[in-house]
């Protein structure tokens, strides 16, 4: 793909990963398509109608006309409402319609951005939420909305895999930039407070969140002397939690804490930062 070099990277992972899921839903009965997910009140079926939902918003076609019922308890507030339209449209589409229009979106999204010419840093585009955002961010979002769905797809269809894809460095960087408002906002660390996150296994990296004496937070790479809590856990378990795919309690005995219990279990308990 003939891109701009800063847009290159979010392409490759949202090419790995939407050819990935593409590869996952073809051979699935209709039953399959049923099966729930990670993915609050999502089944595979409902997951992969977002994922051409928002494709085909990138690719400028009208969103559909179509009235929600109001017995879906996932849907909570205006962007849920917002996410579940192209979702519910599609509620009732065979197999054979899901698999057509996915490949046909992908071809066609696939051609648009090979052909993409525009430049990622004055170009704005369609956002997750209606609102226009620069492309290159819109491709970042993009890569990263496929990888963690193809994860829900693949735990509820028993295919583990590309937990190091080039999507899950896209998933890290989104999700890490998140964790100074849960430390400092959601958790309401008091000043000169260090929080240690050590994560091991497909990814592993270390990043420490410092709240000032004005109550903001930062993040870094370096190690912090005495940090009032270190959180040790393996990199699905990370993904798990930041996405709000598990709650803190399902997981504690992968989690190992260290230090104040009480603002460990706070942090734990606003780990989630996507909807």
């Amino acid at each position: 793909m003939t891109v701009h070099p800063t847009l290159e990277p979010y392409v490759d992972a949202w090419t790995h990963s939407i050819e990935a899921i593409t590869e996952l839903v073809l051979p699935l009965t209709e039953g399959q398509w049923n099966l729930p997910t990670p993915c609050p009140g999502w089944s595979v079926r409902d997951v992969v109608s977002h994922v051409i939902g928002l494709e085909l918003e990138q690719l400028g076609d009208p969103r559909p006309i179509h009235t929600l019922p109001r017995d879906l308890r996932h849907v909570v507030d205006e962007f849920t409402r917002y996410m579940e339209v192209p979702v519910d449209v599609r509620r009732h589409h065979t197999a054979l319609e899901m698999t057509s229009e996915l490949e046909y979106t992908v071809i066609r999204r696939q051609r648009q951005l090979r052909n993409d010419k525009r430049d990622p840093a004055t170009t704005l585009v369609r956002g997750p939420k209606g609102d226009q955002i620069p492309l290159e961010l819109s491709l970042r979002l993009r890569a990263f909305d496929v990888w963690i769905h193809e994860q829900d797809l693949r735990a509820a269809l028993g295919a583990p895999g590309n937990w190091d894809a080039p999507g899950a460095h896209v998933a890290r960087d989104i999700l890490l930039s998140g964790l100074p408002k849960v430390v400092a906002k959601g958790a309401g660390a008091p000043p000169h407070t260090a929080v240690v996150l050590d994560v091991h296994g497909e990814l592993e990296f270390l990043r420490t969140v410092r709240v000032d004496a004005a109550g903001r937070a930062t993040l870094d790479a370096t190690p912090s002397l005495g940090p009032a809590v270190s959180l040790s856990l393996d990199w699905p378990t990370y993904v798990r939690l930041a996405a709000g795919r598990v709650r803190p309690r399902t997981v504690a005995d992968r989690v190992k804490v260290d230090g104040d219990a009480e603002l460990a279990d706070a942090i734990l308990a606003n780990f989630a930062v996507t909807p």
